[in-house]
């Protein structure tokens, strides 16, 4: 098992001190560095490529949601609070974890035992913006749209769709838009998951609940959750038919 690089990034240099003591004697563990507050939480975050950041959220100057927003490539994050009235927002940016100060030593050491446990945690620890292979439906990518923040996988997207400049994401009820044309996000997905239906549409193919013929030879998907339709053109529908077909 890979060793995990991870940070600590609280204001508080006892909690820091505890947290510490707690991680020495977790295996695979090794805190490269740690930080009080969250500019130097960025710095060293953007120059060091931690696997995951213990992270504190009430800080001096920006807190750990506002420095989330402003790292370059978000890693795993584990929050270690003092406040409970957050949690919610922590899993909306997809954080491993929650946990309340003072530490209960077992529930962290349960939560770093399902990071070792992930089969793909070698490939999701990598950075986010990985140009130079497919993105496959277990990866995780970052979105910022506006002032909100989405770190999610692949896998939990229904569709993309083309809206001038941007593409539209959707996922959950969310429909955050990403500054990206259809044509280069195509390039980056997996075929085996995600097909262009058409010019403004890519759908994930595990969210097709129906397929209807369609005229002049295109198909007709319905995508789970989605009120619309989506048309596949003849062209898109005959590769569709080629590719899936046994």
């Amino acid at each position: 098992m890979k060793t995990i690089k991870a940070i600590i990034i609280d204001d508080e240099r006892l909690a820091r001190e505890e947290l510490k003591s707690i991680l020495k004697n977790i295996e695979n563990i090794e805190i490269i560095s740690e930080a009080q507050n969250g500019i130097e939480g960025i710095e060293q975050c953007n120059s060091l490529k931690p696997d995951l950041i213990f992270l504190d959220i009430s800080m001096p100057e920006i807190d750990g949601f506002e420095m989330l927003k402003k790292l370059e490539d978000i890693p795993h994050v584990i929050f270690i609070t003092a406040f409970d009235e957050f949690a919610l927002k922590a899993f909306e940016v997809n954080a491993l974890d929650y946990i309340l100060k003072p530490i209960d030593p077992k529930r962290l050491n349960e939560t770093l035992l399902k990071i070792e446990q992930k089969e793909d945690f070698e490939s999701s620890i990598k950075s986010i913006s990985r140009k130079n292979r497919k993105l496959n439906s277990e990866d995780h990518i970052f979105i910022k749209d506006g002032e909100n923040c989405f770190y999610i996988q692949l896998n939990q997207i229904r569709l993309f769709e083309s809206d001038g400049n941007y593409v539209k994401v959707y996922f959950d009820n969310k429909r955050p838009l990403i500054l990206r044309s259809l044509n280069l996000l195509e390039e980056q997905l997996d075929s085996d998951v995600f097909f262009r239906t058409n010019r403004k549409y890519i759908v994930n193919t595990h969210y097709i609940t129906k397929i209807e013929n369609w005229f002049n030879g295109g198909l007709m998907f319905e995508i789970e959750n989605h009120s619309e339709k989506i048309e596949v053109s003849r062209r898109q529908a005959s590769k569709f038919k080629e590719y899936f077909s046994i």
